[in-house]
C-alpha cells in the first residue's frame, strides 16, 4: 500500500468515528450503560474524574490493539485504523473535555462560530438530566440551527 492509502485509511477512520460516537452515545451511553454516563449529565463534577471517563478505555483499548497488531509482523492497515481512532480520541478530549466542559481552562475565550455552535449544541444535549429526550449526540457534526447564521 502507498503512503496516500495509509493517510486515507487514517482520515476515513477519523470521519467514521463521528458516526460510531453518535451511535455509541445515543444507544449505549444513553442506553444500557447509562449508569456510567449518568454522572456526566449532572450539573457539577464531583471530582477530577467521573464514571463517564471509563468510556475513554472503551475506545482506547481497541485503538491500542489495532496499532500493536498493525506493526507486527509487518506494517499494515490496522495501524492506520488505530491511528484514526486515536486522533479522534485526541480531538474528543480537546473539544469535549477542554473546550465544551472546560475541565481544563485552556480555551476559555473562543469566538470561532463553529466552536461556539458546538458548545451550544452540547448545552442543549445536557439540558436533559435523564437518559431520555436527548439530542445532539455527536461531537463534530452539529446541525445548522446551533450556528448564528
Amino acid at each position: 500500500m502507498t503512503v496516500l492509502t495509509y493517510i486515507g485509511i487514517t482520515v476515513l477512520t477519523f470521519l467514521v468515528m463521528e458516526a460510531v460516537t453518535w451511535c455509541t452515545h445515543k444507544f449505549v451511553m444513553h442506553g444500557f450503560l447509562w449508569y456510567l454516563h449518568e454522572d456526566h449529565h449532572q450539573p457539577k463534577y464531583q471530582g477530577v474524574f467521573e464514571k463517564n471517563d471509563a468510556f475513554f478505555l472503551i475506545f482506547a483499548v481497541p485503538s491500542m490493539l489495532l496499532m500493536y497488531f498493525g506493526v507486527e509482523p509487518v506494517l499494515n492497515y490496522k495501524l492506520f485504523i488505530g491511528l484514526g481512532i486515536m486522533f479522534y480520541g485526541m480531538a474528543y478530549f480537546l473539544i469535549h473535555d477542554v473546550l465544551i466542559h472546560q475541565r481544563f481552562k485552556w480555551f476559555d475565550k473562543i469566538k470561532n462560530p463553529y466552536l461556539v455552535g458546538l458548545r451550544k449544541a452540547h448545552k442543549v444535549h445536557h439540558k436533559h438530566l435523564g437518559k431520555e429526550h436527548g439530542e445532539c449526540f455527536g461531537m463534530l457534526y452539529v446541525p445548522k440551527k446551533y450556528f448564528n447564521v
